[in-house]
């Protein structure tokens, strides 16, 4: 037994003695990096600390002061209006539309306000109004495009031209050249109904304005003659009416396609022969063909108790006419 119990004596090493050891004292490195990690730890709660009291300042300074940003941001007056357009309009229609006082700030403007005003003229279709830091006051436009004039009586009593735009808008117009207003179509056969200071927009213009946009890019001889274009008989027959210089009534189908009545048209002009009423609008007969009624002008009979003169070429509109049919 003895001799077991020294055995297991001697296989026990210094490992298994308790000792008193003392803890590995820091260098100078180690206690550097100690102290840097709490000095940011340090700054960092500082910063939040001195943060938030800046956020409570401020909070304490909007309630104090409602109208507090507007006196201290952009608080000097607008220097420029810088504009983006589509059309003619120029940054003289706009200072005058806008109207802004000469000491107004950017952050006192209304730009919803200010949006309203330029859409009221009604050539304006859209517009963006934003600020520009510091003192500018950006505008961009999209305009609309005249396709007709139309004379208006206004609350007055004056009378006075409109344009017409393909969507039916009616305004006043401005920035654009004599010669381009000239050339546009004189609007008949629609009622203007006023709706305070404003006209409705007239209906039925979209079609209008595609034949006139196709005579005007595939006809522009036959545009050229054009005078007047009514859409008296467009809600009730789809028919479209224009008089030129050469015909005085032509009657077109907006059912059908405005490309081949203009070719229908432009070789009956060819014939040479004095065009009183066309009809375009007939179409088709049943055996492929194409028919157009054609009423052609003839000299009016000599009065015989007038003085002896002239014969006139065209008889009045609501003598007898000699009505014909032409096959295409």
């Amino acid at each position: 037994m003895s001799r077991n119990h020294d055995n297991h004596s001697s296989t026990r090493s210094w490992r298994d003695i308790p000792q008193q050891v003392q803890p590995r004292a820091l260098s100078r490195g180690g206690r550097r990096r100690v102290w840097q990690r709490s000095l940011k730890t340090t700054l960092a709660v500082v910063v939040v600390v001195l943060l938030l009291g800046l956020v409570w300042a401020v909070a304490e300074a909007l309630q104090e002061q409602p109208g507090g940003p507007a006196r201290t941001v952009g608080a000097s007056p607008v220097r420029e209006i810088a504009l983006a357009t589509d059309g003619v309009l120029d940054r003289a229609w706009i200072t005058n539309t806008l109207a802004l006082p000469r000491t107004a700030s950017l952050m006192e403007l209304d730009l919803q306000q200010l949006r309203d005003r330029l859409l009221r003229s009604g050539q304006v279709r859209t517009a963006t109004v934003a600020r520009h830091f510091p003192a500018t006051l950006a505008v961009t436009l999209a305009e609309r495009t005249p396709v007709v004039r139309v004379l208006a009586q206004l609350s007055d009593g004056a009378t006075r031209e409109l344009l017409v735009a393909r969507d039916g808008v009616v305004y006043a117009g401005a920035g654009y050249e004599p010669a381009m207003i000239g050339s546009l179509l004189w609007l008949d056969g629609v009622k203007l109904v006023r709706i305070g200071d404003r006209f409705q927009p007239v209906a039925g213009m979209e079609p209008a304005a595609d034949l006139l946009a196709k005579a005007r890019n595939e006809a522009p001889h036959l545009y050229a003659t054009w005078k007047v274009i009514s859409l008296a008989r467009l809600d009730s027959d789809a028919e479209i009416q224009v008089q030129s210089a050469a015909v005085d009534k032509i009657t077109f189908s907006a059912a059908e396609d405005f490309f081949r009545q203009l070719a229908q048209l432009d070789v009956l002009i060819d014939t040479g022969q004095p065009l009183r009423e066309v009809n375009l609008a007939v179409g088709r007969t049943p055996d492929g063909g194409i028919q157009v009624p054609v009423s052609l002008a003839v000299p009016a009979p000599p009065a015989t108790s007038l003085p002896a003169g002239p014969t006139p070429l065209f008889i009045p509109f609501n003598h007898p006419q000699k009505t014909t049919t032409r096959e295409l």
